[in-house]
């Protein structure tokens, strides 16, 4: 899957993310951030059809769970601690 950015957006999404990671908070310093995320969510929403389908939560746990298997244990994820699907 490709999600076309601009430079511009893509700096400031970078710069977004990198905050988020180094803080484990996720804050909006400025109205740009909230533009790219949404066009990102849009494109995402036009490319899926998974959210839509009546197993979208079984099939979001298997995303999750196939994502996180090289991050064993989940104490050494780097993000704010979130409860560990099973």
């Amino acid at each position: 899957m490709d999600i076309g950015l601009t430079d511009d957006e893509a700096l400031v999404l970078f710069d977004f993310l990198a905050r988020f990671q180094e803080a484990n908070q996720l804050e909006f310093e400025h109205v740009a951030e909230f533009i790219v995320l949404s066009k990102v969510r849009g494109a995402l929403e036009e490319t899926l059809v998974e959210p839509f389908d009546s197993q979208f939560q079984t099939l979001l746990r298997a995303a999750r769970k196939r994502l996180s298997a090289g991050w064993e244990p989940l104490d050494d994820y780097p993000g704010p601690k979130v409860a560990r699907d099973a």
